[in-house]
């Protein structure tokens, strides 16, 4: 091969590796170029969904206003009775996506505000304090927790428990049970126990609400309170409503009142009113706790209101002993710890102040680095309790009123 060949094929032979890398090239720009448009078209998805939904909130921000009405009747075709917010009642038309079922009267609806249809059944409203009370499923709360209390708790059973469990026994003696039941006795006797574990033996829904939270500052609002707490109840039936320190909304009425004194007996007549609605064999029961039944108004404790009155007090010794029984069953103690003596040793101490020496006693364990509770701690902590106990009764210094 001469040499004229032999340089046209070392140029052919550059030619193909500059093709080559050319190529190579292209390919690596042509990957760029897809990846940049995956992710152009992923980007666009993504900028068209939110374009969408600042659309649709465009919209929902530019629809009219709706006027709230309360539902009077409901009339043959498609119309209704409402009473608007603003005063006069109205017959009107129902749109055709509200499902004819819902209209029920006095529910509220929703008008559109020119051309005054029904639009939509609003759902019922709750105040905070209601829908705030202490509301357990199933409380936790069983007959074996609760010490001496075995009459009171059989009186309470049959007000609460056999009506809810076995309606048929009244109606085959013909007679009718309590409609309510007041729990009457110092604090920390076990009244508030027993309405839970009334509730937990009948699978109700147990509702706390403290009498006070149904005083309201505004006219009518508490009236209105008791209302949503009897509907909350017949909504999660069975229930069982406890109302604690019913003496601060149930005291008895005086000619000479403040306007506030005023607005306490409204409460309290709406109080009346729902316990004068409910039937007794019905799936909601009432039960009442207070430790001033001297101040309570006549009204509450005539028959067909808290027809039961059971008085809660303090334990003897025997019940002491139930008590001291039931909080050592689950603490580790030493063996010459009996719960007869102790017992003997609280005479006078209501439940909860038993409960408070257990738990000071073992608080006194851990302190001097033992796993087991002793005689001389049950001791110790008795007097201290006693002890917290008679400061708690002493006067407050005069300085704090100063």
């Amino acid at each position: 091969m001469t040499a004229g060949e032999n340089e046209d094929v070392a140029e052919l032979k550059a030619k193909i590796v500059t093709l080559e890398e050319r190529n190579v090239r292209l390919m690596e720009d042509l990957q760029n170029a897809e990846t940049e448009k995956r992710y152009s078209e992923s980007e666009l998805f993504r900028l068209q969904k939110d374009l969408s939904r600042l659309r649709n909130e465009l919209e929902r921000l530019k629809s009219p206003p709706l006027i709230v009405a309360s539902l009077r009747d409901v009339l043959p075709n498609n119309r209704v009775v409402v009473k608007s917010s603003t005063g006069p009642d109205f017959v009107v038309t129902v749109s055709e996506y509200v499902p004819p079922d819902d209209l029920i009267v006095g529910s509220r609806v929703s008008l559109n505000k020119q051309t005054l249809s029904l639009m939509e059944v609003l759902p019922t409203p709750v105040d905070p304090v209601v829908s705030g009370a202490e509301i357990i499923g199933k409380p936790d709360v069983t007959y074996d927790d609760i010490g001496g209390l075995k009459t009171q708790m059989m009186e309470l059973r049959e007000a609460v428990e056999d009506p809810l469990l076995r309606p048929e026994l009244y109606k085959k003696v013909g007679i009718e049970p309590p409609k309510g039941v007041l729990l009457v006795g110092p604090p920390g006797t076990g009244k508030t126990l027993m309405a839970k574990a009334v509730a937990n033996a009948t699978q109700a829904t147990f509702i706390r609400l403290v009498g006070s939270e149904l005083v309201q500052k505004y006219i009518g609002e508490g009236a209105r309170l008791v209302r949503e707490l009897f509907q909350l109840a017949k909504d999660k039936a069975p229930s069982i409503i406890f109302i604690d320190e019913l003496d601060s909304v149930g005291a008895r009425r005086l000619d000479v009142a403040t306007s506030g004194d005023r607005e306490v007996q409204r409460t309290l007549m709406q109080l009346l009113s729902e316990l004068d609605g409910f039937t007794p064999t019905s799936d909601v029961k009432i039960i009442g706790a207070t430790n001033r039944p001297d101040i309570l108004d006549d009204a509450l404790l005539r028959p067909g209101r808290f027809d039961r009155i059971i008085d809660v007090g303090l334990p003897d010794t025997e019940g002491r002993t139930q008590i001291f029984k039931i909080n050592l069953q689950h603490m580790n103690v030493d063996k010459k710890v009996s719960a007869k003596k102790l017992a003997e040793a609280t005479e006078g101490l209501s439940g909860a102040e038993i409960k408070s020496i257990c738990t000071e006693a073992g608080m006194l364990a851990i302190r001097h680095d033992r796993d087991h509770i002793t005689e001389r701690d049950f001791m110790d902590a008795k007097e201290k309790v006693v002890e917290a106990g008679r400061n708690k009764a002493k006067p407050a210094p005069a300085y704090l009123y100063g």
